[in-house]
């Protein structure tokens, strides 16, 4: 029977795995695996505060703050204050954010569907639903 250990160093292998593989393939064009996920949250939903990005991106606040400084000097993200909570920040993705993520979507097109080859469809369906469960403990 397996241990939590065991699932866990197996979850880090496969995360690892895929981290450097989408690295080098990003290398290329100047952008961090860790951007590009920020780049994809705010694809799905602009106009979200920097904590509600944090959130989403599963990242810390430190963290996504250095990352938001260097995607705001290379003009992909933009950042203003909240009309309502002085505090708080909206990050939004600019023309060329959009432009760049739809760029690595395309570059990262044939590992992802490597990716996609292990698995059949409920297979891929099961692991997402698997995963999701484990990220809410």
């Amino acid at each position: 029977m397996l241990s939590g250990h065991q699932i866990a160093m197996a979850l880090r292998a496969g995360y690892l795995t895929m981290h450097r593989q989408t690295q080098a393939q990003l290398a290329e064009i100047g952008v961090t695996a860790d951007q590009f996920v920020v780049l994809s949250v705010l694809a799905e939903r602009d106009g979200i505060t920097q904590q509600e990005l944090v959130r989403r991106a599963s990242s810390d606040p430190n963290t996504m703050r250095s990352m938001l400084v260097l995607l705001e000097r290379r003009g992909f993200v933009g950042r203003e204050r909240h009309p309502t909570d002085g505090r708080a920040r909206f990050v939004t993705l600019t023309p060329a954010g959009r432009e760049m993520q739809e760029r690595i979507l395309n570059l990262l097109q044939p590992l992802q569907e490597r990716l996609l080859s292990l698995f059949d469809a409920s297979e891929a369906d099961h692991l997402v639903d698997l995963l999701a469960r484990i990220s809410t403990i």
